[in-house]
């Protein structure tokens, strides 16, 4: 089973509720074997660009940061702690306007490109991007949901 801690510092409308969060996860998750945990977080723009500069270096708001359990050596827990998800709502909400994207898509997609950095998955290199992106466009188009990095034309 995957346990989602929620913690909700930043409240707007069109966030998604427990249960899809969840189902994204799930889905991310899936062929993973042994029980998860993860904790997402959804902040406002003040704690991301403070999280972003203190762990990226990297000034402003970003959409996800995550934030992979590194456990001390010799540490040995029944439950596979994955680590934490922090979401910037007004980020995302900004860039499904600016992308004419359906805002549960763009969430969708976010929580997926995070649990996929959870599990080592990155996007430093072309091969790496190439990879992630096509794991991120499989598992979202499961779930209806068009491919995140095809620009939209027209509305």
């Amino acid at each position: 089973m995957n346990s989602v801690e929620i913690q909700t510092i930043f409240a707007s409308a069109g966030q998604p509720d427990e249960q899809q969060i969840q189902l994204w996860i799930d889905k991310a998750l899936e062929g993973i074997e042994g029980d998860t945990e993860i904790v997402v977080r959804i902040v406002d723009e003040q704690e991301s660009a403070e999280l972003n500069q203190q762990y990226r270096h990297k000034q402003g708001a970003t959409n996800i940061l995550s934030f992979p359990v590194e456990l001390p050596e010799g540490i040995d827990l029944d439950l596979n702690l994955l680590g934490d998800l922090v979401i910037c709502a007004p980020v995302l909400e900004r860039e499904a306007q600016e992308q004419g994207k359906p805002l549960a898509h763009h969430w969708a997609h976010i929580i997926i490109h995070g649990v996929l950095h959870l599990l080592g998955y990155d996007h430093l290199d072309d091969r790496e991007a190439d990879e992630m992106e096509s794991k991120e466009i499989a598992l979202l188009q499961t779930l209806n949901i068009p491919n995140p990095y095809q620009q939209v034309t027209e509305r």
